[in-house]
C-alpha cells in the first residue's frame, strides 16, 4: 500500500519542529522540503488546527503545540518498564543524592522517559522526552556499547567529547569489561554521568539507567564508589524483569 505523501509530508514537518527549539518559519520548511510556501502553510494551519503545532506570534514561527506533549505522556503511561523502574531511580536519588535517569533507544538516540530530581538547588535535569546523543552521554554510551551498534556520526559537544572512531571503540571495549559508562563533561561542561545497561529475560539490553550530577559534587574520587550503587542497582532491576546472569 502506497503512502499519503500529504500526511507523509506533515509528519516529516512535525519532525524537523521536534528538531528545531527554535521553532521553524514557512520559508525555511519550503526550502528544507523542495515545495511551494503555500502548501507548507496549509499543512501548518492543518498541525495547528489539531494541536499538534503553534505558532508563535512574536517570531511567526512555528513550534510544537501541546496535543504532542498530551500524546507522549500518555505512551510514557503506558510503558511498564517505566513503571518497573521508579523505585529504582528513586532508590538511587537516595543513595547518591544525585538526579537519576532512565533512557530507551530511539532513532538512533537516547531518549529519556523517565526522571527523578536530586533534593539539592543545584542538580542536572534533563527533561522526560528528552533525546540526546549516544556516543558522549553516559546512558547513550551505554545503548551504544550493550546493544552494539554501529557508531553514529561524531561531532564535538565540549573539549572532552570524543570524536576519533578508533578511539571510542577502545572507550566502548571497556564499557562492557567494567559494566558501566560515565560521561565527563563529554556533552555538557560542569556535569558528570554514570550509567549502567537494563536487561530483559531474553537477555537483551532494553534501557540504561544511571545519574547526572555537577562535577562539583561528583568528583572523579566518587565515581568508583558511586559507580558501584548504579550497577547494583541496574543489576537488581535486571533481575526483577527476569534477566539471569548464569542463564545460558
Amino acid at each position: 500500500m502506497g503512502e499519503i505523501q500529504s500526511l507523509a509530508r506533515g509528519l516529516q514537518i512535525l519532525e524537523r519542529i521536534a528538531e528545531s527549539p527554535q521553532g521553524v518559519s514557512i520559508t525555511e520548511l519550503a526550502e528544507v522540503f523542495g515545495i511551494d510556501k503555500g502548501s507548507v502553510s496549509r499543512l501548518l494551519q492543518t498541525l495547528a488546527k489539531y494541536g499538534f503545532a503553534e505558532k508563535v506570534a512574536s517570531t511567526r514561527r512555528y513550534v510544537l503545540g501541546a496535543q504532542v506533549v498530551r500524546l507522549s505522556r500518555v505512551m510514557l503511561a503506558r510503558m511498564p518498564l517505566r513503571e518497573t523502574a521508579r523505585p529504582f531511580l528513586t532508590r538511587l536519588v537516595e543513595q547518591t543524592g544525585e538526579c537519576a535517569h532512565l533512557a530507551i533507544l530511539a532513532q538512533g538516540q537516547a531518549l529519556y522517559i523517565d526522571q527523578q530530581e536530586s533534593p539539592f538547588s543545584l542538580r542536572v535535569t534533563t527533561g522526560v522526552g528528552t533525546m540526546a546523543p549516544l556516543f558522549c552521554t553516559a546512558l547513550g554510551k551505554v545503548l551504544l556499547a550493550f546493544c552494539y551498534l554501529p557508531l553514529p556520526e561524531l561531532k564535538p559537544y565540549t573539549a572532552r567529547t570524543i570524536t576519533d572512531p578508533l578511539m571510542l571503540e577502545r572507550h566502548l571495549e571497556i564499557v562492557r569489561a567494567q559494566g558501566y559508562a560515565i560521561d565527563d563533561e563529554e556533552y555538557n561542561v560542569g556535569v558528570r554521568c554514570i550509567a549502567v545497561p537494563v536487561y530483559d529475560d531474553r537477555a537483551s539490553c532494553v534501557a540504561a539507567i544511571g545519574i547526572s550530577g555537577p562535577t562539583s559534587r561528583l568528583t572523579l574520587e566518587k565515581i568508583p564508589e558511586t559507580a558501584q550503587a548504579v550497577v547494583a542497582t541496574g543489576k537488581e532491576l535486571s533481575a526483577l524483569l527476569g534477566f539471569s546472569e548464569h542463564a545460558s
